[in-house]
């Protein structure tokens, strides 16, 4: 049965009369509730969402450099680590020298370099006094052709030692010099000054991400693995920025499960032009995911839980006020999902609405 109101005040009035006079023989007629204009602009009204087929669903999840965007450094020779002049977190730019060392096969490939050049400049000279002998009729074809080959053998190899004395970081003063391929973070490093490195080091030495894009590894549990699929839209949120909501979408689902978590991962990309996400921040992911459930939403803050019943404050086209009983389908932390009771476009109030109901019943 609704019991409805002219005015809360006047609410207030007849029931403490109500009370006081016991020995009032008629019974009080109440009047239905009536939101006038001032009331109506401070309370806060919901209104009952169109029905749709999506769902939103939370979990855990921890930001991660993206592997796409990353370059793990190996050495490509032994030696004797000098100077690191980089640590973790250190912004680099592609070419930048991160290490130096010593290195015996460096001072090997600079050898093969001088002799190379040697034996080059020796068969240049060699094919110039070649030509001019057999333009003076003093040299045969076949030693013209000769001395052609044996320039061409030398000039081959003094550019394989060159190539191979860059490729691997050399340069005149005989040191070895790690440099950053590309443009970045230092988000791992794995090597210290005086450190013996061998060239069958299974571990990196350095790893250098770029951050304007990172990814967030997302944690599925088994019973949700069926509600999200690839090309899923997701809010992430993180505790350094608690008013930040960043977005992105699922690009990757593992197909295994932890052994130990009973959890499945999925991979967000997120855009981070500005920086601020860092690898190995942890973060809240909200995944809007398709779903079979496809009816009215409303904000769960409108809710009133009573004797085991769901009811809401409904105003009509009047602004009257009545108590409804609703029947929910599904609740999350901010959505109740509505079988019974209430239609799209309906408008229930979300603020002081148990002081109202209270009143109201009784």
């Amino acid at each position: 049965m609704h019991i409805r109101l002219k005015n809360f005040s006047y609410l207030l009035l007849v029931m403490t009369t109500a009370f006081s006079c016991k020995t009032a023989v008629e019974p009080v007629v109440v009047e239905r509730f009536e939101m006038n204009d001032s009331l109506y602009k401070r309370m806060l009204i919901d209104t009952v969402q169109q029905a749709n087929r999506q769902r939103e669903l939370s979990f855990s999840a921890k930001i991660i450099a993206d592997d796409e965007r990353q370059a793990l450094i190996y050495p490509m020779v032994s030696g004797t680590v000098k100077n690191i002049s980089v640590r973790i977190g250190d912004e680099v730019k592609k070419g930048q020298v991160l290490a130096t060392l010593v290195s015996a096969e460096m001072a090997g490939f600079e050898k093969e370099v001088v002799s190379s050049a040697a034996e080059f400049s020796n068969s240049k000279r060699s094919l110039q006094e070649a030509e001019q002998l057999y333009s003076s009729g003093l040299a045969s074809r076949k030693e013209l052709e000769e001395a052609k080959n044996d320039f061409l053998v030398k000039q081959a190899e003094d550019k394989r030692a060159t190539s191979i004395l860059k490729l691997n970081g050399g340069n005149n003063s005989g040191k070895y010099s790690i440099v950053s391929p590309i443009s970045g973070f230092i988000v791992e490093k794995n090597i210290n000054s005086n450190m013996q490195l061998r060239v069958d080091n299974n571990q990196s030495l350095f790893a250098i991400a770029d951050l304007s894009f990172v990814s967030a590894m997302v944690n599925i549990y088994e019973s949700d693995i069926s509600k999200i699929s690839e090309g899923d839209d997701v809010k992430i949120s993180v505790l350094s920025y608690p008013d930040t909501v960043f977005t992105g979408t699922i690009n990757k689902i593992y197909s295994m499960l932890d052994k130990d978590s009973k959890v499945m991962n999925a991979r967000i990309s997120i855009s981070n032009s500005d920086l601020v996400l860092k690898p190995g921040m942890q973060a809240m992911v909200k995944i809007q995911s398709k779903s079979g459930i496809n009816l009215p939403e409303v904000s769960s803050r409108g809710i009133i839980f009573d004797e085991n019943r769901n009811f809401v404050l409904k105003l009509n086209a009047a602004n009257k006020v009545e108590i409804q009983e609703v029947k929910i389908s599904r609740k999350t932390a901010d959505k109740a999902y509505i079988n019974e009771g209430l239609n799209a476009g309906d408008r229930i109030i979300a603020s002081k609405q148990v002081f109202i109901y209270e009143s109201l019943k009784n």
